[in-house]
This record gives structure tokens, C-alpha cells and sequence, in this order.
């Protein structure tokens, strides 16, 4: 049961934000259904300037967006309309098509800091109909000086209201300083963890920012440890068991699918419109120069 260090690689979201993309890895594509891990921020912006990411499109997956410091807004072709605050999730579904935005308030300064996760659907739920969910309160563990909010799956007996098509585990471990926690896993799950902020330690190891440290399968607990404030992401799931292929905005299982995709979005079919939105829509990568990668 040896564990892997994965490094992230450094990206751009929006037009400033620099985000720590951890998923996918060249290593490593998925943990469980979890394909896709962006950490951004925590940074400060004066008024303007905040994140502003365009309509665009998915297909095939869940987005899902812990918020934890600032607020954001996010907007899709269903009409939904919802700002996120700390302790919050928004869950979507784009199954088939779906559109969305997201963006800070536009007249006041800020400060920011988000995990962006997105998971697979398996084949069964891949064509699903669209569909968002708001989750302003998750439940919350205090054990051992850590607070750990459940935001997926299930730990100490709490369960997370947040619905998902796989078997599942996302956790939260905040500490304001010293703490130590012994954490149960399913020995059936692959899990990874990863330091948002400080320096806590992984069975005496310390884990620095920006490496994914996947723990693979067969574990019936780990050991997490801080001596000053920090704060770690744990996530995990039953090994994906699926082929799925990764591409832009979207997860799918054949290059046609990836294909009809693109044209549907760039011709403005399929995915709807987003009203209200400040920043221009994206527009897709030229279709010739598609690489697919399969995960995982």
C-alpha cells in the first residue's frame, strides 16, 4: 500500500486567477469518479477585478464547487441563479448539455478561495437531464481539533446531502492549530488528499501545498496531523471502473461524442443561453486539435 506524491501543475482560470490543478494528473486521472481537482486562491482582488468566467459548456459530468473564502455567482441555462458563500456547495448535473457562468460581485473588492471539483457519471446517468443543486449547510464533525464538514458520501456516521451518481467520499479537515485525527477509510476506496492551506502531516509526513497525495486502495484508516492552522482536502471512491475520455469542458466516451459537442455549443445548439452573464461566452478549442486522454 504504497502511496503516490503527485505534483500539481500551475493554470489560469478567468483572466488573473492562478489555480493549483491537481486532476487531471498525467499520473494519476481520476480518484473514484472524481476527475477533475482545481485549488484557487486563496487571493485578493480590488473591485473589477474578481473572477469572471463566460457561458460555457459540459456534458457527462458533475461540477461541483466548494466555496471557502468569498462569494460567487453562478448562473445556467436552466435560469438558476445562485451566489455561493463559505461552507457552501453548488452541485450541477450537466448530463446531457448544460451551460453555466460564474463570477465574483462586480462593484466591490474581495478575496477568494475555492476547490472546483468535477466528477464522472457513469454511462447509465451520462445522458441524464441537467439539473442544479444549492447546499447552504453540509454536516460538520468535530473531532479531535479538526472540524471535518462531510461534502460528500459519509464519515463518522454524518451524511452529506449532496447527490451523487457513484460511491463517493469529499471531506474538509480545518484546524485553527494543533490536532490529530485517526480517519476511517473504505478499504474498497482509492483516496487522495490535498493541503489547501498550512502544513498538516499524513502518518507523520508532511504534505505541502500543491501535491496530490494519492493513497490508492486497501486502507482502513489514515492518520492526519497539524501543529499550526491549516486545512486538507480528502477525497476518494470506488475505482472508476469505466473508460471515459476527457476533452475541455467535457467528459464522454467516444471522440463523436466529444465531437457533436463542440459544433452543438460553437453553432448554439443543444446547451441553452445564459442570461445575465458579464463575460463573453467561451468558444470551444478548434476541434482539430483534439488530443483525448483516457481516464484512468
Amino acid at each position: 500500500m504504497t502511496s503516490e506524491r503527485l505534483e500539481s501543475h500551475r493554470a489560469i482560470v478567468g483572466d488573473t486567477f492562478e489555480i493549483r490543478r491537481a486532476l487531471p494528473n498525467r499520473h494519476r486521472r481520476t480518484v473514484g469518479a472524481w476527475c477533475f481537482l482545481d485549488h484557487a486562491g486563496p487571493a485578493d482582488y480590488p473591485a473589477g477585478q474578481g473572477l469572471g468566467i463566460g457561458p460555457h459548456p459540459h456534458i457527462g459530468l458533475q461540477t461541483f464547487s466548494w466555496m471557502i473564502e468569498g462569494k460567487i455567482q453562478h448562473r445556467d441555462s436552466l435560469g438558476f441563479e445562485q451566489w455561493i458563500h463559505p461552507g457552501q456547495v453548488n452541485l450541477m448535473t450537466a448530463g446531457r448539455g448544460i451551460a453555466h457562468a460564474e463570477e465574483s460581485p462586480a462593484d466591490e473588492p474581495g478575496r477568494f478561495q475555492l476547490a472546483q471539483l468535477w466528477i464522472a457519471l457513469p454511462k447509465a446517468e451520462a445522458n441524464r437531464e441537467p439539473a442544479f443543486e444549492h447546499y447552504p449547510e453540509l454536516p460538520v464533525v468535530l473531532r479531535s481539533g479538526f472540524r471535518m464538514t462531510v461534502l460528500a458520501g459519509t464519515l463518522f456516521g454524518e451524511r452529506s446531502p449532496a447527490r451523487v451518481y457513484s460511491p463517493l467520499v469529499g471531506v474538509d479537515l480545518a484546524t485553527p492549530g494543533s490536532a490529530r485525527a485517526d480517519l476511517p477509510l473504505d478499504p474498497a476506496f482509492e483516496y487522495a488528499a490535498i493541503t489547501l492551506e498550512g502544513a498538516p502531516l499524513t502518518d507523520g509526513a508532511p504534505l505541502e501545498p500543491g501535491i496530490l497525495l494519492y493513497l490508492g486502495t486497501r486502507r482502513n484508516s489514515r492518520a492526519i496531523e497539524s501543529r499550526a492552522p491549516s486545512r486538507l482536502l480528502l477525497i476518494g471512491g470506488e475505482p472508476f471502473g469505466e473508460d471515459i475520455l476527457l476533452w475541455w469542458n467535457f467528459v464522454a466516451r467516444t471522440r463523436e461524442e466529444m465531437e457533436a459537442a463542440t459544433r452543438d455549443w460553437n453553432e448554439g445548439r443543444r446547451f441553452g443561453k445564459v442570461q445575465g452573464a458579464r463575460a463573453a461566452p467561451l468558444v470551444a478549442p478548434d476541434i482539430g486539435t483534439l488530443r483525448l486522454r483516457r481516464a484512468p
